[in-house]
């Protein structure tokens, strides 16, 4: 398996971000952390080029600016359960001038989910170690050869994370490309 980690020396237009949310979590001792190879996501979605990605784990936008980076044309849906990030990650979103193209909703990832339509090229769940129903939504989203990018997999792991393993494991259904940061994200395509 190929790591994609920081071979490229990108200045981060997004550092403030992080800083901003690394500051939030002190404050708020809540679990926004922030994905930590941002380059490495926004060099991925660059040789991609996806036209629509959902998100889920908005926490303060600092993906979902590092994706609408990666592919200048995408639209990014994202989705984050804590009201105060859904409002700070908007402010954050907007002072980049990314409103346009960045959607940002409030609630639950499995009630979001069933509000939206299929036909996503990329997903990217960054939250604690997802659901076996989430990952199924999520497929159910995707294109065919759509990405799946699923960081924390290690993280809050659950009673089902055998059938969870089964599942991102199974080479009909996905098919296990690179990770990113340090290895802790997995990136997937999803067969058919």
């Amino acid at each position: 398996m190929q790591t994609l980690d920081h071979h490229l020396n990108l200045t981060d237009p997004f550092a403030d971000i992080q800083s901003t949310t690394r500051l939030h979590l002190t404050k708020h001792g809540c679990g926004a952390y922030t994905f930590e190879d941002g380059s490495a996501l926004t060099r991925f979605v660059s040789e991609h080029i996806p036209m629509r990605i959902i998100e889920l784990g908005t926490a303060l936008g600092y993906t979902a600016c590092c994706m609408a980076e990666g592919s200048q044309h995408a639209h990014i849906d994202t989705i984050e359960g804590d009201a105060e990030h859904v409002r700070l990650a908007r402010e954050q979103i907007a002072l980049h001038g990314l409103s346009s193209r960045i959607t940002v909703y409030h609630g639950k990832f499995e009630h979001v989910l069933q509000t939206l339509h299929a036909g996503y090229n990329m997903a990217f769940f960054d939250g604690y170690a997802p659901s076996m129903d989430i990952i199924l939504q999520i497929r159910n989203l995707l294109v065919e050869n759509g990405i799946l990018i699923c960081s924390n997999l290690q993280l809050g792991r659950g009673t089902e994370s055998r059938r969870l393993d089964a599942e991102l494991a199974n080479h009909v259904r996905w098919q296990k490309l690179t990770s990113i940061e340090s290895g802790q994200t997995a990136i997937l395509i999803k067969r058919s």
